[in-house]
């Protein structure tokens, strides 16, 4: 039996720190991991930023409000539900992705968590776990499932090379160029084609 474990930002939502940008004009924080590949060094300049600007978690939150998902998205996962069970693994905190959620059928979501101080100001990241998108799809394995993965990023490389079947949908040029043997997807219609025959040749 298939399951799919999928990204979030990038795939069903806009990115969310590239809005967080916009919207401040603070260009140094539209780097996103489609840029930097140690997810380590992206967060700590990230809250390093965040620090020396004096954004706080509500300031960010307040930018989220106003996000909306990608078109298409959230017929795309009413689709993909009907077909399979989705687990969403990513990158982002639940302090960030719970409007969100709401707005693409509540799927499930496992991602990692932030330590705020008293005032708001976010002062570290937690993950849940190291590598979690590989270890995701490995413990689905270990339940005899097949996954099948989709994501857009340099931190998804590792879940869509374990799954059973890695799609990326819409990556930049760079992740392309450095992962040429992976499938590329630019719609939403070619994913259902994709999912579609794969379950349907089990």
């Amino acid at each position: 039996m298939y399951i799919v474990c999928s990204d979030l930002e990038g795939v069903y939502v806009p990115e969310i720190w590239i809005n967080v940008a916009k919207q401040t004009g603070i260009d140094e924080l539209k780097l996103t991991t489609r840029d930097i590949n140690d997810y380590d060094v992206l967060m700590k300049r990230r809250l390093g930023i965040l620090k020396q600007h004096g954004l706080t978690l509500q300031d960010i939150q307040k930018v989220i409000a106003s996000i909306k998902p990608l078109s298409g998205a959230p017929e795309f996962i009413d689709w993909l539900r009907s077909q399979s069970q989705l687990i969403i693994v990513s990158d982002t905190f639940i302090e960030f992705a719970e409007p969100l959620l709401k707005q693409i059928g509540q799927p499930t979501l496992l991602c990692h968590h932030l330590t705020t101080d008293t005032k708001g100001n976010i002062v570290d990241y937690n993950l849940r776990q190291k590598d979690s998108k590989r270890m995701v799809t490995e413990a689905l394995q270990s339940l005899n499932f097949k996954v099948i993965a989709i994501g857009d990023s340099y931190n998804d490389i590792s879940m869509l090379r374990k799954a059973e079947l890695g799609i990326l949908f819409n990556p930049p040029q760079n992740v392309i160029d450095e992962h040429k043997d992976l499938k590329v997807v630019k719609s939403y219609d070619e994913l259902k084609e994709i999912i579609s025959q794969t379950i349907s040749n089990e």
